[in-house]
């Protein structure tokens, strides 16, 4: 960094990082309580951080939850879209979550295979 405009670049790099976990219109929320962990959570949060960049999705929040109770289904992935029902996925992957970006947070579509909890608003 040698100029202002280099810092003003990477305020801007590090705003965008920051925002994939504090704001946003459509939120993703993994479970990540000690079963969660244990069931692979971190590497999930891992695999949806990396599939929002790849695809540069802007208007996307991504916040951890601990346990809520349904150990047997971890890993729990939320996903709630404005203005439409939550959604909760179980036994989620790392090779589940492009599906479940692809479908569900970007086209709308609930991967209904994956579901195992609706909660309407």
């Amino acid at each position: 960094m040698k100029t202002v405009e280099d810092l003003k670049r990477m305020r801007e790099q590090f705003q965008s990082q920051t925002k994939l976990r504090h704001a946003g219109g459509i939120q993703i929320i993994v479970g990540m309580g000690t079963c969660g962990i244990a069931a692979g959570a971190r590497e999930v949060m891992s695999a949806i951080l990396d599939e929002i960049a790849k695809r540069k999705l802007q208007d996307v929040t991504v916040r951890q939850t601990g346990c809520i109770g349904m150990c047997e289904k971890e890993v729990l992935v939320d996903v709630v879209r404005p203005d439409e029902p939550r959604i909760t996925y179980g036994k989620v992957t790392p090779a589940a979550v492009s599906k479940i970006i692809g479908e569900h947070v970007v086209n709308g579509r609930i991967v209904e295979e994956l579901v195992v909890g609706k909660i309407s608003q």
